[in-house]
């Protein structure tokens, strides 16, 4: 098959593209560095010719609402309109666990993207997933006033790799609409495993406990962003993962 991977030299598309390429799959690189701005739509004509799914895993980093609602919505649109145009028979993303428990924020622009999929007219598949066990190494390496702090929350982290693996079993099939959650195989807490990395490569200062403030910090802190009971959960702990650090 011939998968397009929007935002494809991303941290969660490099995996994407692995597991596909170690499948046999043809594979076309959505990215600004391919040419390709998602958000004005600008280099993909052509890009989509021949293409069976688009595997959307782009993102951006921010807690601005309107910057995510922006970024997330341009690239859907403008995908959507490319698949249209090409043909693509299936449009698969991913988004977030409970992410309306919090809508506000980065969060705000992973909804709208589900809003545009679901109305728009290319079948479609939504995989939500739990954090990455990364979370804990984004977490640390944001500062609050100049210094590292552990925010707290409950969170089931989940493997990147194993939701790489995820995302290509259901670009290998046909579009199912909102898939079955996919979380990590435990509940932990925030704070800890932001500690735990944070050891793990070397710091050894302190690392006070701070509670994120708005709707996302009250959905962390009330397991709001947990997966239900219905969810498939992967295999890799957060420890197994701290453990496999090339630096831990």
């Amino acid at each position: 098959m011939r998968f397009a991977i929007a935002g494809g030299t991303g941290m969660t598309g490099t995996h994407v593209e692995a597991v596909a390429r170690g499948r046999g799959h043809e594979v076309v690189l959505l990215s600004r560095g391919g040419g390709v701005d998602l958000v004005s739509g600008a280099g993909l004509d052509g890009r989509l010719d021949g293409v069976d799914t688009v595997i959307d895993v782009s993102n951006i980093t921010t807690p601005k609402p309107e910057v995510s609602v922006s970024f997330f919505a341009g690239a859907t649109t403008h995908l959507l309109a490319a698949e249209r145009a090409a043909g693509v028979s299936h449009h698969l993303a991913l988004t977030i666990v409970n992410a309306d428990a919090a809508p506000d924020g980065y969060y705000a622009g992973k909804l709208a993207q589900e809003r545009l999929i679901a109305e728009g007219d290319v079948p479609w598949t939504i995989q939500r997933t739990t954090q990455f066990h990364e979370y804990a190494a984004m977490m640390y390496h944001r500062t609050h006033a100049g210094a590292h702090v552990a925010p707290t929350g409950r969170v089931q982290p989940v493997s990147l790799h194993e939701v790489a693996t995820l995302l290509v079993d259901l670009a290998e099939g046909e579009p199912v609409g909102r898939a079955t959650d996919f979380g990590g195989p435990r509940e932990e807490s925030l704070a800890d495993i932001v500690r735990r990395y944070a050891r793990a490569i070397g710091h050894h200062g302190p690392l006070p406990a701070i509670d994120m403030p708005g709707t996302l910090g009250r959905a962390f802190r009330s397991g709001a962003l947990l997966p239900g009971p219905e969810a498939r959960l992967g295999t890799q702990t957060f420890t197994q993962w701290l453990d496999a650090l090339p630096d831990a």
